[in-house]
């Protein structure tokens, strides 16, 4: 026998204008409801009422002793709920007999309305699928747009929330911040012959024919969401390949006019200042499908550059009309590493960033340099994968020396005081001296409050006893503990 589960018809949307009037102490949770029986008004009689919805048709005065009697009679016969006309509250005396037989009681402007659906959703289920199915086609077929207008469109016409999920449950479309209760999910694979997508709906178990609608609507559905997928990827790709093409070309040689217009109409500014930065990520990454998180970091880093897929990963560059201050270039470096480490939580990334350069020639020439930069980047973790050129030259002279086994024991030595400390004092004082003693930047590396790095830095200072505004106590400092963190 079908039946239906009071409280998740409550949260049908064809009862979105039922209102609970009162209810036993357990609430409506795991009550049946196997029937519906409409009667006339609060006089009529109640009969074959084994949990059944009990509906009155007609309104009446909330006073009348007649409702109580009833409330009374749909108890005795065993009925799941009684739907009033109305929402206006019940008086106490009434409230307090429901409770106390038991009788969940319910009220809604048009109860018939309501009935008929629960009528619907109880013995015509095989409708309730058709109706659903056929109209999903409808508006997977008249729907414009992309996949985000088509998953808003499917929820609008199945009145419940709809997402596009990827391989891990995260969203691609459709409210944020995604599904809360997975248990109330039907699913259905998306095919795209790319990465695994779903589309999902919120579906509560406990009307049955609800589930069974949505299930083969999610069947309707995926095959279109699939194909405008596929259509956005085929679009996407094709923008790819002439960035890659135009870019390719200015690497290659000095510009001529055609690849000067081609950069002009693509929104590239080959005159001024450039300065390159290179993203590289494992070989299991598609570049294409994961721009989206490169562009997202970017932006919300405030690091303005333009992005082209290239090889294993990125190549991106920032350009100035006019030649920039040392001011403008630090806060370039700073938003590029906040950028990094932003990526490097969703993406094992490696970056490099290339010294400033003039013109489509020093665009090549500063893009090689951040292609070199994030090389070195790939192995070095305190820096958090992060290399900037201008911050290289006598420097890593130096820290070659530091890789010596006659050097090794002295900073190892030196250090000593820092070791097992609370806070991974060490790695805090790298980054700190990598960033230049910038503890927004060493924050950004660290992932944690600049206040929490100041603090950590100065008990370092503490448990070393050195001054860190002594430039020689500060250089023999960062030597070792470059040295120490190379062979941990």
């Amino acid at each position: 026998m079908t039946e239906l589960e009071l409280h998740a018809l409550l949260g049908h949307p064809d009862w979105a204008a039922v209102d609970v009037l009162a209810e036993p102490a357990g609430g409506p949770d795991g009550v049946p409801v196997r029937d519906v029986v409409t009667v006339a008004d609060f006089r009529a009689e109640v009969t074959a009422a084994r949990a059944a919805l009990v509906a009155v048709a007609l309104s009446g005065d909330r006073e009348d002793w007649h409702l109580d009697a009833l409330l009374r009679r749909a108890a005795a016969g065993g009925a799941a709920a009684v739907l009033l006309p109305g929402k206006d509250p019940l008086r106490l005396a009434s409230r307090l007999l429901a409770e106390r037989v038991g009788l969940t009681v319910l009220g809604t402007p048009d109860p018939l309305a309501a009935a008929m659906a629960a009528t619907r959703l109880l013995r015509e289920s095989d409708q309730v699928v058709a109706a659903l199915v056929a109209t999903t086609a409808s508006v997977c077929s008249a729907t414009g747009g992309g996949v985000d207008e088509l998953v808003a469109a499917l929820a609008q016409a199945w009145r419940r929330p709809v997402w596009l999920l990827d391989g891990h449950g995260d969203r691609l479309a459709g409210p944020e911040p995604g599904p809360t209760d997975r248990r109330a999910l039907l699913t259905r694979p998306v095919q795209t012959g790319r990465r695994p997508t779903t589309l999902a709906a919120a579906v509560p178990p406990g009307v049955p024919a609800e589930l069974a609608a949505v299930r083969a609507a999610l069947g309707v559905a995926a095959g279109a969401v699939g194909q405008r997928l596929a259509e956005n990827r085929l679009a996407v790709e094709r923008d790819a390949r002439l960035r890659m093409s135009l870019l390719a070309e200015l690497l290659q040689a000095e510009p001529d006019a055609g690849t000067r217009r081609r950069a002009l109409d693509a929104g590239w500014q080959l005159d001024g200042w450039h300065v390159g930065i290179r993203v590289d990520v494992p070989d299991t990454v598609d570049p294409l499908v994961m721009r989206p998180e490169v562009l997202r970091a970017f932006e919300a880093a405030h690091l303005h550059a333009l992005v082209v897929e290239q090889g294993r990963g990125w190549s991106a560059w920032t350009t100035f009309a006019e030649e920039p201050s040392a001011a403008q270039l630090h806060a370039h470096a700073t938003a590029a590493r906040r950028a990094q480490w932003l990526l490097r939580s969703t993406l094992p990334s490696a970056m490099g960033v290339g010294r400033l350069y003039r013109d489509a020639t020093g665009l090549a020439r500063t893009l090689g340099e951040a292609g070199d930069a994030a090389r070195l980047a790939a192995t070095r973790s305190a820096a958090g994968y992060f290399v900037h050129v201008d911050r290289l030259g006598l420097g890593q002279l130096l820290l070659a020396w530091t890789r010596t086994d006659t050097f090794l024991p002295a900073a190892r030595s030196l250090l000593e005081p820092l070791r097992d400390q609370p806070g991974d004092l060490l790695a805090t004082l790298t980054a700190y001296l990598d960033a230049e003693s910038s503890l927004t930047e060493a924050a950004a590396v660290l992932g944690v409050h600049r206040n929490t790095v100041a603090t950590r830095v100065a008990k370092a200072q503490e448990l070393l006893g050195v001054e860190l505004t002594d430039p020689d106590e500060r250089l023999a400092l960062h030597l070792a503990c470059r040295s120490v963190l190379f062979h941990s």
